[in-house]
């Protein structure tokens, strides 16, 4: 039974969140030939402030989202 884990900042909407953990589940299923109940994704989110590239943090650098509708 596979576990993904996909760490991402936090904000984004339910209905992005929903349609990434079908989406990886779906893919990881597939490439192992796995039943997709078989198969959990665990989304860690965290503040963007906790968050920093290139010496900047992204609370800084991208404010309240990163450009996703």
């Amino acid at each position: 039974m596979p576990i993904v884990t996909i760490k991402l900042a936090k904000g984004r909407p339910v209905g992005l969140k929903r349609t990434l953990v079908q989406a990886v589940t779906a893919a990881v299923a597939s490439s192992l030939d796995l039943k997709p109940e078989l198969v959990s994704v665990l989304l860690e989110e965290f503040e963007r402030e906790n968050w920093s590239t290139g010496g900047e943090l992204h609370s800084d650098k991208y404010g309240g989202g990163y450009g996703h509708q």
